[in-house]
């Protein structure tokens, strides 16, 4: 299945190009499912091989929390809780963010049984909170695999003793069969977006502050290993305008085009899609809006394991990373037992240390031409002594 994330500062008309893309890989003959929070009003339901789902936030959280309550009904019933009612739950900061991801993984579902789409296209929120979503389901597994660790479930024999040592009640077992099924609903969501199939499409109106947005964004998707196919300039202005105000914010709107082009280069194209003077209403005004052809299965997606390693005649092994448009001052390393936490701005990740570097101590780390590289001296207390 191919998939296309779509994503963009805020009010940059990212959900009409999602729609647009939708439509042109519809109208390419292959079945395409567009997923949204927000309604696409010109895209009229029926439309042929192209199906469209909205998440539904408040359901979603509503369904889940009372799936819990039933599951820990006889805990419930201990402490003499009263239960809730479906019509007196409204959702909590951060069920739409949940939500998505359940849609995700439904799609996911569908797609191995082949009963799914051939494309998937998902109008992500606005670019800060789409590149925490794309970031929650690894975040919320390590959570999971820290809070409740599975050798502590393989010990359930030996709970009622370990209740004693330790003066509290152990986690049920139903607790730990939440877990596990929850970790599997999140890995499932985390290969969908980690598969060799699935980019990030970003859309932007041309404009310094978007400008800003985008370059940020490079750096938080190359940290996480994601690659994106297109870079999509909206509403731009005719180049040519006898008004002098219009000419002025086309000019300004070209000389950021130009350093868009110049900084995504050349891997990454930059498409303008024309401002229609009016709000997309009609599948044809999509139509006008779909800047290039459907997605391309050949597209290369997420780039694997973004990591590789270099061994110096020293010993001295370096752990590298392409952080493309990161600085020295935004960069912060932190060593924590086999994790390495690395902050690239305000975006962050925690990586799992290879075997090798886990028998290693951090002996420096630089920035150079975009690419991170971490030394890594071998410790000789760890690695086996040669006669």
């Amino acid at each position: 299945m191919r998939t296309v994330l779509v994503t963009g500062p805020g009010g940059a008309g990212r959900t009409t190009v999602a729609a647009a893309t939708a439509l042109a890989a519809a109208r390419g003959g292959r079945r395409t499912l567009l997923v949204s929070a927000d309604e696409v009003p010109a895209l009229p339901a029926g439309t042929e091989r192209l199906t469209s789902v909205r998440v539904d936030s408040a359901a979603h959280f509503r369904d889940e929390l009372l799936e819990l309550q039933d599951r820990a009904s006889g805990v419930l019933d201990l402490l003499g809780a009263n239960r809730l009612d479906g019509e007196e739950l409204t959702e909590l900061p951060g069920s739409a963010q949940l939500a998505v991801l359940h849609t995700l993984r439904r799609a996911a579902e569908d797609s191995r049984t082949g009963d799914g789409c051939e494309v998937l296209v998902v109008d992500l929120p606005p670019l800060t909170d789409a590149l925490a979503l794309l970031a929650l389901p690894g975040q919320l597994r390590r959570y999971l695999r820290r809070l409740l660790p599975r050798e502590r479930q393989a010990a359930r024999a030996l709970r009622p003793v370990l209740a004693q040592l330790a003066g509290v009640p152990m986690p049920a077992q139903w607790l730990y069969e939440a877990a596990a099924r929850k970790d599997a609903e999140l890995a499932a969501v985390e290969a969908l977006i980690e598969d060799a199939a699935t980019t990030v499409r970003l859309v932007a109106e041309p404009g310094h502050a978007a400008g800003e947005a985008l370059s940020s964004a490079r750096t938080a998707l190359a940290l996480h290993g994601l690659r994106v196919d297109s870079v999509v300039a909206s509403r731009v202005l005719p180049r040519h305008s006898a008004d002098p105000w219009f000419a002025d914010l086309a000019a300004r709107q070209e000389k950021c085009l130009d350093h868009w082009h110049q900084e995504w280069a050349p891997g990454t194209p930059v498409r303008e899609s024309a401002h229609l003077g009016r709000e997309p209403r009609t599948l044809e005004d999509l139509s006008l809006l779909a800047v290039d052809r459907a997605p391309d299965d050949r597209t290369p997606g997420h780039a694997g394991d973004p990591w590789w390693t270099e061994t110096a005649e020293d010993g001295v092994i370096s752990w590298c990373l392409p952080l493309p448009g990161a600085t020295k001052e935004d960069l912060r390393l932190v060593r924590r037992g086999d994790e390495l936490l690395l902050t690239a701005g305000p975006f962050h990740r925690i990586v799992r240390l290879e075997s090798a570097l886990r028998r290693c101590t951090v002996s420096g780390a630089a920035l150079t031409d975009g690419v991170l590289r971490v030394r890594f001296t071998p410790d000789p207390a760890l690695w086996p002594r040669t006669p």
